[in-house]
């Protein structure tokens, strides 16, 4: 099969340079491999996104020459899909209402590798899933997959990930849902995304299996952190790209990816650096970038 991988941002804010960084990722592995790159505009939650910040977005991956092969896929066009999915989750597996709150949950959820995870407090208390979240109670099993950087992941589902919310109190449903209906629909063979949603992961393959979907291979790159050693995020206020400076911002991720582009590339046009970089893309260098045991984090923030 031909490869098609993608990069999916949500439209909260412009890309900072955590963004970014996955955005180039995604990029080069599927020109190495001579395959399709797609967008999709992780919408589905609209009192956070707005059509400004989409279009930023667009513009900035325009101006560091990352050009997607295809339509963009908009999750707010396709909720009858996602609606579809749950309600055959709901006619084949055991899903129950969470009325915790917040505070609740900080309180009982439990710490693991990837996150809290839900103690199960409401497992089994309520069928009436009207106005309330709806949680998948996950099976005692254990998952794993192979990482294209990170090795063999494995999970013990219901300890390290638990039951999660496949549909919101308000009705919308869950990112986790939405995106393996996504990655089903416009064909993904492989997911390129930073290592903090290595949980998410698992959470997809997950459903995969359950809803008898493709399930892609995966590729979880480490993930920039700022001085603090917060990870950058919109949440913390990380500064958009700025588009005037493709050719240093190009180059600095390619750094922190760890292709060590050579100096003759300073001050060069961003095809001529995404050439270079599509021939040299070298998934072993991208490995060695990892920082700490984990495997997931890295604190050498470029200058973007």
């Amino acid at each position: 099969m031909r490869y098609r991988g993608r990069f999916a941002p949500t439209p909260s804010g412009p890309l900072h340079a955590g963004s970014m960084l996955t955005a180039l990722a995604s990029f080069l592995q599927a020109r190495a491999a001579g395959g399709t790159w797609l967008l999709r505009i992780d919408d589905l939650d609209q009192a956070r996104c707005r059509p400004e910040h989409c279009d930023t977005i667009l513009r900035q991956l325009e101006a560091h020459g990352l050009l997607w092969d295809e339509t963009p896929r908009r999750q707010s066009a396709h909720i009858e899909e996602y609606e579809a999915a749950f309600e055959q989750l709901l006619a084949r597996q055991p899903l129950y209402a969470c009325g915790c709150t917040r505070a609740q949950l900080a309180q009982t959820s439990i710490a693991a590798i990837d996150g809290a995870v839900y103690a199960g407090t409401c497992r089994g208390q309520s069928k009436n899933l009207l106005g309330k979240a709806v949680r998948l109670a996950v099976a005692d099993i254990s998952l794993q997959f192979e990482d294209a950087c990170q090795g063999l992941l494995v999970r013990a589902l219901a300890q390290e990930v638990g039951d999660f919310i496949v549909r919101r109190a308000d009705g919308q449903i869950s990112y986790q849902l939405a995106c393996v209906v996504d990655e089903q629909a416009q064909g993904i063979t492989e997911v390129v995304r930073g290592a903090d949603l290595i949980g998410s992961s698992f959470r997809q393959r997950y459903l995969q299996q359950l809803l008898d979907l493709r399930q892609p291979a995966y590729l979880h790159v480490p993930v920039l952190l700022d001085q603090y050693g917060r990870k950058l995020s919109k949440q913390n206020h990380a500064e958009s790209v700025d588009r005037r400076s493709v050719s240093e911002n190009l180059l600095a991720g390619l750094t922190a990816l760890g292709q060590q582009p050579p100096a003759s590339l300073q001050g060069a046009a961003a095809a001529e650096i995404l050439q270079w970089a599509c021939t040299a893309w070298d998934i072993p260098r991208l490995a060695a970038t990892i920082a700490d045991k984990s495997g997931r984090l890295m604190a050498n923030v470029p200058s973007w």
